[in-house]
């Protein structure tokens, strides 16, 4: 995938900037940390991780010079299936991470509850 074939579909340029790069990896740090908090439940667990991979995909987009389209469905998408171009992640951890999305996805309309084993996958 190159990220220029995705521009007005699902990217836009932005002019990277340095200062919203280091906030978003800032804010992704604490989301981690967040996660690891002793009383959080499973589903806080799961869900401050799944922020963090947001807040660090955004990230990693926006220093190369993009940005999701957040208007356009499948955003979340777009920020995980663009990391191998964005930070050269292997396609399997790649392949992991939107597993993740796609479970957060089914979790979030179907009010199922995140499992500890689930929970602590994530967080790894």
């Amino acid at each position: 995938m190159i990220l220029d074939n995705l521009l007005g579909l699902s990217l836009e340029r932005v002019e990277p900037d340095a200062a919203s790069i280091k906030r978003l990896l800032e804010a992704a740090r604490c989301s981690l940390g967040d996660a690891q908090l002793p009383n959080m439940s499973s589903e806080g667990r799961f869900d401050m991780t799944y922020k963090a991979i947001m807040q660090a995909a955004n990230a990693a987009l926006q220093a190369n010079g993009f940005r999701t389209l957040t208007s356009k469905p499948g955003h979340h998408q777009t920020m995980i299936q663009t990391l191998p171009r964005t930070i050269e992640l292997d396609a399997s951890s790649m392949v992991l991470l939107d597993q993740m999305r796609k479970q957060r996805n089914v979790i979030d309309y179907s009010g199922d509850l995140v499992s500890e084993t689930l929970a602590a996958a994530a967080t790894k």
